[in-house]
């Protein structure tokens, strides 16, 4: 997280101790498909991904009219949540695949992984304010 925050973004994001994102957050999320199974999440405020998008990509205006996110915004923050995917896939085994990844936003949403599951959700400060990282493992079923 911290190197795709430095690299991608000219940002630095460290460890930090916040609770969960409330209402309004969006979530980005890349699945894990093969020998591993499982799904990473990015989540962070609407105020965040405008800045995400900027760093990202330099000279375009992103916009939020009536809270409404552009495409851009999502697809930056699809981007993002692709890049720690593809950071933390080459240490799972071979043959684990990611999917095409997904964004959700608004004020009043829940996003359930299906199947029995662990997770483990890390925060990071930054100048852009505190997102959160989840990482969630597929249980195998007996």
């Amino acid at each position: 997280v911290e190197d795709v925050s430095q690299t991608m973004l000219r940002l630095a994001a460290v460890p930090h101790t916040a609770p969960p994102p409330g209402p309004g957050s969006l979530t980005a999320t890349v699945q894990f498909v093969g020998e591993w199974m499982g799904a990473l999440l990015l989540q962070c405020t609407p105020r965040q991904a405008l800045e995400f998008t900027s760093r990202l990509m330099p000279g375009l205006a992103p916009s939020s009219i009536d809270g409404v996110i552009d495409e851009d915004v999502r697809d930056t923050l699809g981007e993002l949540a692709n890049m720690l995917a593809g950071n933390l896939k080459s240490v799972l085994p071979p043959g684990v695949t990611l999917s095409i990844a997904a964004v959700v936003e608004g004020s009043d949403y829940a996003l359930h992984i299906c199947g029995g599951n662990s997770s483990r959700r890390w925060s990071f400060s930054s100048e852009a304010g505190v997102f959160w990282v989840t990482l969630v493992q597929m249980l195998e079923r007996e």
